[in-house]
């Protein structure tokens, strides 16, 4: 077994000691961080996520997983190269009210930070007030809303209709995420995009801004 499945692996399991420990030896041995991140830590979420969506787990297991992905995140976040924002955009990012849940939220900032993009994260949940107050006053490029719960998913439909009714959704573009979240739930919601992971919101935000 490469060490990027056993990563993946590991961070199924939850095992937070053995995942730091792996990931120290991957970057010994030269590995990109970037492999890291895409084939080892974020491929084991997305299998935690799945396994959430039907059901197959809980919440607690969940943040346990969650926990071990960030143990490796805490290794390879220095080696990862940064762009000093010079793309010149701008991305809010926050967890919507009632949802207190926000490692995803900060593995897709790094991600896009890494990207060269300037990511202000707002918090966990934020009512559709604060949104508003953090559009008008970073004038945000991107809106990024993020849920694990199906009940607080609802939540991001009052952003977006509070965003419309301040008169801000022309300027700016929404995109929405979380392990229950899809593409039908973003277009019934009237999102610019979902997107299931950090690796895919990069990808989006390339997409959304005409930087392909």
């Amino acid at each position: 077994m490469s060490i990027l499945k056993e990563i993946a692996l590991y961070v199924e399991k939850g095992d937070s000691s053995r995942v730091r420990t792996l990931t120290r030896i991957a970057i010994s041995k030269k590995t990109h961080p970037d492999e890291i991140l895409k084939d080892g830590l974020v491929k084991g979420m997305d299998l935690i996520g799945n396994k959430f969506k039907n059901d197959e787990l809980f919440i607690p297991e969940v943040l346990i997983s969650a926990r071990a992905m960030k143990a490796g995140l805490d290794i390879i976040k220095r080696s990862l190269p940064q762009e000093m924002n010079t793309l010149g955009t701008r991305i809010v990012l926050g967890t919507v009210k009632g949802d207190f849940h926000d490692i995803g939220k900060k593995i897709v900032g790094m991600i896009l930070e890494k990207e060269g993009h300037e990511v202000i994260d707002i918090g966990i949940d934020v009512p559709k007030e604060e949104f508003i107050r953090a559009i008008k006053k970073e004038c945000p490029m991107i809106l990024g809303m993020s849920a694990l719960l199906t009940t607080t998913m609802g939540y991001m439909r009052q952003v977006i209709e509070a965003i419309e009714n301040e008169n801000l959704r022309e300027n700016v573009k929404i995109i929405i995420g979380g392990s229950h979240v899809t593409q039908a739930f973003a277009d019934e919601i009237k999102a610019d995009g979902y997107a299931p992971n950090g690796i895919y919101a990069a990808e989006l935000v390339k997409t959304l801004l005409g930087n392909k």
